[in-house]
Formats: structure tokens, sequence, C-alpha cells
């Protein structure tokens, strides 16, 4: 596609070409996309509004959302950094992955819907992959435990960074699309809980328990239980 460009003093008007399309400015206008208006918002129709093109322009170098879906997660988990095996430090590292993945998904929202249901197959995931794998092999687990945690740990990961772009969509302490106040979350939980009487004594007696901590204290909690979890049921995946 091609624009007008109107020229001063009474010269011609001349034919400026628009940016060549590419992978790059696809997902490139995919991802700001989502985060303006949330991944449900984005298909190649809406896509190619946002480029100024026509669909067939995209298909030309995108096959389908879900093709574009791999290019969205290849272009995130390769800015993840990845550190060369520690044994010594293994189990610290794959938090740390765990921790950059998360904080990923965080700057680009609508990435982790994206990354449900995948199974990661461009250079940018098969390195994440490989990288989290030769760190739990290092530590001693095995080759099986290692490559069923990568499973593992991308559905937690994604997991919670997609359940928290749902609390920022819902009207809870906030309005809609506002970060949530979660220490006001947790004091209305708190009230309702403890106001429960006979019915559930257990919740009401541990009710301050139950609403202790934010999202991060809760993540680290689960990196905890999966990498300690890892280290005690490895040997048996062998």
């Amino acid at each position: 596609m091609r624009v007008r460009v109107a020229l001063p003093s009474g010269r011609a008007d001349r034919v400026e070409p628009k940016a060549r399309l590419t992978v790059d400015r696809i997902v490139d206008a995919a991802m700001e996309l989502m985060k303006r208006e949330g991944y449900d918002n984005v298909s190649m129709r809406s896509l190619a509004r946002e480029l100024d093109t026509g669909p067939a322009s995209l298909y030309a170098h995108v096959a389908n959302k879900d093709e574009l879906d791999q290019y969205v997660i290849d272009r995130i988990s390769g800015m993840l950094e990845i550190p060369d095996p520690d044994p010594d430090r293994w189990q610290e590292q794959l938090k740390e992955l765990m921790r950059g993945m998360l904080q990923l998904f965080r700057e680009h929202p609508g990435s982790a819907r994206a990354a449900m249901g995948m199974i990661p197959t461009m250079e940018g995931g098969l390195r994440a992959a490989e990288g989290m794998m030769a760190i739990a092999i290092a530590g001693g687990v095995t080759p099986q435990a290692a490559a069923w945690f990568c499973d593992l740990s991308a559905a937690y990961v994604g997991a919670i960074a997609y359940e928290e772009s749902i609390w920022t969509a819902r009207e809870n302490s906030t309005a809609a699309g506002e970060q949530p106040d979660h220490a006001a979350i947790d004091e209305q939980l708190r009230t309702f809980v403890e106001g429960m009487g006979d019915r559930f004594p257990v919740l009401v007696r541990f009710a301050t328990e139950l609403t202790a901590g934010g999202g991060d204290d809760r993540f680290e909690f689960g990196l905890d239980v999966l990498i300690s979890g890892l280290a005690a049921v490895s040997k048996r995946y062998s």
C-alpha cells in the first residue's frame, strides 16, 4: 500500500512507500495491541487494522493466530537471562529463571495468555527450556524429572501472571483496569471469613493466615514448594 504526499511550490505529488511489513513489525504491533486492549481483542483482522494493511498481507508472514502466539512467546523468552549452570546454586538459579519469566509476563500484558496451552517450538522458548534443563541436571535432577519440570514451571508462572491480569481487569477494590488494592481485599476477606461463625471453624481460626502475604510472597512460597519437591521426588522419575 502506498500513500500520496502533497509537495509545496506547485510540485506534483509523489508517492511515499510505507514501512515494509516484517515479522518483527507484526510482533511489535501484536504486543502493543495486547497491552492496550487485551489478548482476546487481538486477531489477525484487528492486527491488520493496527498496521494499516489487509489480513492477506499478514498471512504472507504469519500463518495464523497460533503462529502469532508462538512469535510473541519467542520474543518474550528471548529476553530471559539464562545463567550458566552452577551445581551449588541450581535451586536458586531455577527460582531466578521463574522470577524472570514472571517479570517479563508482567511487563508485557497479554503474553502470559498467549503462552497458555502452547508448546514453544521457536528458538526463544527452546533456549529457555534448554537452560532450565541444563541447570536442573547439573544439580543432580534426573533428565525425566527435569524435562517434566520445564512444563510444570511454565504452567505455574504463566498461570500466576494470567491470574494477575484477570484481577486487574475486574472491578475489585479498585476500578477495572487499575491495580487492585490487595490490602483492602485481604481486609474484606478476613472480615468475611471471621463472620462465618461455627460453620467453618478452621478457616475462622486461621483467617489471618489465609489472607496474609501479597502476590510476591505467595509466588515465592510456590517456588519453594516446587523446587523442594523437585529435589525430593527426582529419583522416582529416572
